[in-house]
């Protein structure tokens, strides 16, 4: 394997550049950093734009990352691991880790262009399980998926990211008001299901639909919101053991989903 050069000065450009973008209070967000070697190479897979790829020089750098960064032309070099100590202080070091640029905010003309249903999470605000649903989504076939009231500002979000193995940047997760998000659903002709534990239906009778649907699952606390209730076509049940009270949001999902697999999969040829 080829040498990689060490940045081993703390005044290389690379090493403020790092700096500046894990720092917490950044308004205007156009880089980001993406750690771990999944993350990584799921990222450049989806085709975000790296500007560099590090390793911590006391580890050897994984060699099918720096296949990868060869046939994409991203530059990789490692860090003296002193450096990478002081980049992470008090946070987990990551060994690997990048910085890319921010990709535009995903729109609803993205998810229009797919043919897989569509996830809406009202007023999940969770990372962990929203970096799950990404994932499920994406082996699932939904074709994207509409946060709303999240609290998340950007899928550059580096608890995003690592929940989600870096698959956020693989379907388009759009951040939207509950109203953008119904003219969104009524326009595509999308019928509006809605997960409840005291479902009219069960998720069994969703795989029957060739329709294409929008999915909405609620809070984790709350459920989901009056406007959204309103609008439902129908809400949906997960038959359960009576001594369960609920499942996770990120399991309901993939129950729904997995009942319009055939549907999805079907589509998406």
């Amino acid at each position: 394997m080829t040498e990689l050069d060490t940045i081993a000065n703390p005044s290389d450009p690379a090493v403020q550049r790092i700096i500046d973008v894990t720092k917490p209070s950044r308004s205007n967000v156009k880089t980001t950093l993406i750690e771990d070697v999944e993350p990584l190479m799921h990222s450049i897979a989806a085709g975000v734009d790296f500007i560099e790829v590090y390793g911590s020089d006391s580890s050897p750098f994984p060699s099918d990352l720096l296949d990868l960064c060869r046939r994409q032309n991203i530059p990789v070099r490692l860090i003296d691991s002193s450096i990478v100590n002081q980049l992470f202080k008090g946070e987990r070091k990551a060994r690997t880790f990048g910085i890319a640029r921010v990709p535009r905010p995903a729109r609803f003309s993205d998810i229009a262009g797919r043919s897989g249903d569509v996830v809406v999470l009202d007023g999940v605000k969770i990372v962990g399980n929203i970096g799950a649903i990404v994932r499920t989504s994406l082996a699932l076939g939904a074709s994207g998926i509409i946060l709303v009231d999240s609290d998340i500002t950007s899928i550059a979000d580096r608890r995003l990211q690592r929940a989600s193995r870096g698959y956020v940047f693989s379907l388009p997760v759009v951040l939207s008001g509950r109203e953008e998000a119904l003219d969104f659903i009524r326009d595509s002709g999308m019928r509006l299901m809605t997960l409840k534990a005291d479902g009219d239906i069960s998720v069994k009778e969703l795989g029957d639909s060739p329709d294409r649907l929008a999915l909405l699952f609620g809070s984790e606390k709350g459920g989901p919101s009056d406007l959204f209730e309103k609008a439902s076509s129908a809400s949906v049940s997960i038959p359960m053991m009576s001594s369960t009270e609920s499942l996770n949001v990120s399991v309901s999902l993939g129950i729904a989903l997995h009942e319009r697999i055939d549907r999805n999969l079907a589509a998406s040829r």
